[in-house]
């Protein structure tokens, strides 16, 4: 059984693979639906909200990347999970750019699928902050950083954050003032093997959301050859 059941999506346009992935998913005990291309799974996303979505990059027509990317746009934060024949560091890293949490090349174990949806499941899942943060929301000039609800409010509203972005937040808050290395931050996102670029990634990501001028970063510092360190204040 699952440690957390879950509504999950599979988008794929292999039918054989799609059948696999519905019943290996549905006996870990989740609910699983199915689409075989982009206007299916638009069709599922809009009729239910879905815990997870596990897209397939190379489908005919639209691909995953650009389903991706489009549900980002449209302010979906709903966790991804890609799978692609494609496994190079570009493509990972392609994949985040366009708004992937996680990135699975195939061929790939069933229970590494397994592994690789708990983890995000965890990572999404709202859960009280770390007793090493500082009680409280955490100022970042003119937005606050609540680590309990995984929230970024300021003065125009509350900010949504994808889980990735929420778990590196998380992590640099829980160190605010120290280096955190790539290897350390790719390890509390859950993805040791996703590279540094990946890292990268999801800190500009991060730093669109809360920096006024991500080119000229206040708050989420770039520490040469070292890693990365929040530095909070008004």
């Amino acid at each position: 059984m699952a440690e957390t059941s879950a509504d999950i999506l599979v988008v794929d346009d292999d039918a054989r693979l799609r059948a696999l992935l519905q019943r290996f998913l549905t006996e870990q005990g989740h609910r699983v639906a199915v689409a075989g291309d982009a206007t299916e799974a638009r069709a599922a996303i809009e009729a239910m909200a879905f815990d997870l979505l596990v897209l397939d990059v190379m489908m005919p027509g639209e691909t995953g990347l650009q389903l991706a990317e489009h549900l980002r746009r449209e302010g979906h934060e709903t966790p991804i999970l890609m799978l692609t024949a494609r496994g190079a560091p570009d493509d990972r890293v392609a994949g985040f750019e366009h708004g992937a949490d996680d990135y699975l090349a195939k061929p790939f174990d069933p229970r590494e699928l397994a592994l690789r949806i708990r983890t995000i499941l965890r990572r999404a899942a709202p859960r009280a902050a770390p007793a090493a943060l500082p009680e409280g929301p955490m100022q970042l000039g003119q937005r606050w950083f609540d680590a309990e609800r995984c929230e970024l409010r300021g003065p125009d509203g509350t900010q949504r954050l994808t889980g990735g972005e929420a778990a590196l937040l998380t992590a640099l808050a829980r160190r605010a003032g120290e280096v955190l290395s790539r290897e350390e931050i790719a390890v509390a996102l859950g993805t040791p093997d996703a590279g540094e670029r990946s890292v990268d990634v999801q800190v500009t990501r991060l730093r669109r959301k809360i920096e006024v001028d991500p080119r000229e970063p206040r708050f989420l510092h770039t520490i040469r050859h070292k890693g990365y360190v929040l530095r909070p204040g008004p």
